[in-house]
């Protein structure tokens, strides 16, 4: 993504993304500062995770909230599994990011990302934040630079967002957001940060921010691995966060911003060759769709068939069946980029080598279920696993 075709920060919103150590590349961004120009809406999704980094505890006790003044990201340590240390570091990070706004650690929300029980190098952290401060700007430079602080394995900085017109007034969505892998939320490593300059109330903001989830961050994977960091937050600077209903074009917008990042997150999947879209109608609920795609998506063998480009119907159609939903096993259809491969309860003729070749000069592949249990269904993102997917996450720690 260039800078002519970065989204528009928000009214009421200042971003700086600096180096100060916590990673040893200078070049890396490792710390990101977003800072309010008056108190805002804020609410945040978390991790469902029983063990959950000391950022996760700090910002569940402080959304949703009226008054938030500051967001404080690190990069390279996750500071979960920490102990009392780590809730000391978090609050640490809190109040030296509040004293940017001239406000309170009560004010800020912290994220932090990265290795396992580590602890953060405090010291390097508050000459960064101080850094940060000195950088906050609202263009374009400031809006990558904040990106690329959230950044661990990931290798592009991932941001979406657009410009809307409601009651004739200009009104701005901008999303950010980290995570290439551990990736299987149940709101995982991932942290996003959705900024709108429109009013939103703290109550109708939880709920917003709950279906916007739901229909993007909830429906990606890529190896099923629920993170003990996991965080979204959206943050409203408008100037009256009344408890009302949100219009139809901000609701779409924000909701469009996190699908947006989602996909980014599993198209920028460690080691992946291929970016995996998984269909699923007609069930019964949205719950039983979501509950097979996310079985399909999570299938050790269905994975390693995309990145073999192997298709293998077999894997899809028996990990549907193991998904724990009811239904009419004859009732199945399976599509594999726009090809049919099952359907009725048997397999259908088809050119294996014509599919093969598909899946081997597309990075995008497209999984189509259908079942005949009523109306329901869901779109979910996943990836292959590689042998280089493989090679990387041995290697990470040590």
């Amino acid at each position: 993504m260039d800078q002519q075709t970065l989204p528009a920060v928000p009214r009421g919103f200042r971003l700086a993304g600096v180096h100060c150590g916590v990673k040893r590349n200078p070049a890396k961004e490792d710390l990101t500062l977003i800072v309010t120009d008056a108190p805002v809406t804020a609410a945040g999704v978390y991790t469902q995770n029983r063990v959950f980094g000391a950022p996760v505890g700090w910002d569940r006790a402080r959304t949703p909230s009226t008054a938030i003044r500051a967001v404080v990201i690190n990069s390279g340590v996750a500071n979960a599994c920490t102990g009392e240390r780590g809730d000391r570091d978090a609050a640490e990070m809190a109040r030296l990011a509040g004293e940017t706004a001239g406000a309170d650690a009560q004010a800020v929300l912290v994220m932090s990302t990265g290795v396992i029980g580590e602890h953060l190098p405090m010291d390097k952290i508050a000459a960064g934040i101080a850094l940060a401060a000195e950088r906050l700007g609202d263009d374009a430079t400031a809006l990558r630079g904040a990106a690329r602080g959230m950044m661990t394995t990931d290798s592009i900085p991932k941001l979406a967002g657009k410009r809307l017109t409601i009651d004739g007034r200009e009104v701005r969505v901008c999303g950010l957001a980290k995570g290439a892998a551990m990736i299987g939320p149940n709101m995982a490593t991932m942290l996003s940060v959705l900024l709108t300059d429109a009013a939103i109330g703290p109550a109708t903001a939880q709920a917003l921010l709950r279906d916007c989830v739901d229909a993007s961050f909830n429906c990606i994977s890529v190896e099923g691995h629920m993170s003990t960091s996991d965080t979204v937050l959206l943050l409203a600077s408008g100037d009256s966060p009344a408890e009302t209903e949100v219009p139809s074009p901000l609701r779409e917008a924000l909701a469009e911003a996190a699908i947006d990042l989602a996909r980014q997150i599993v198209a920028d999947g460690e080691g992946t060759d291929h970016l995996i879209t998984i269909d699923v109608s007609g069930c019964a609920t949205r719950a039983d769709a979501h509950r097979i795609a996310k079985t399909v998506a999570e299938s050790a063998l269905v994975k390693t068939a995309i990145a073999g480009a192997d298709p293998n119907w077999g894997r899809i159609v028996s990990a549907a069946g193991y998904a724990g939903v009811d239904f009419d096993p004859r009732g199945i259809g399976l599509t594999l980029n726009a090809v049919p491969l099952y359907r009725d309860g048997e397999r259908v003729a088809f050119d294996a080598a014509v599919v093969s070749t598909s899946l081997k000069e597309n990075r995008d592949t497209h999984i189509e279920l259908t079942f005949t249990e009523g109306d329901a269904g869901v779109r979910f993102w996943t990836t292959d696993l590689t042998a280089e997917y493989v090679r990387l996450n041995a290697d990470y720690h040590t």
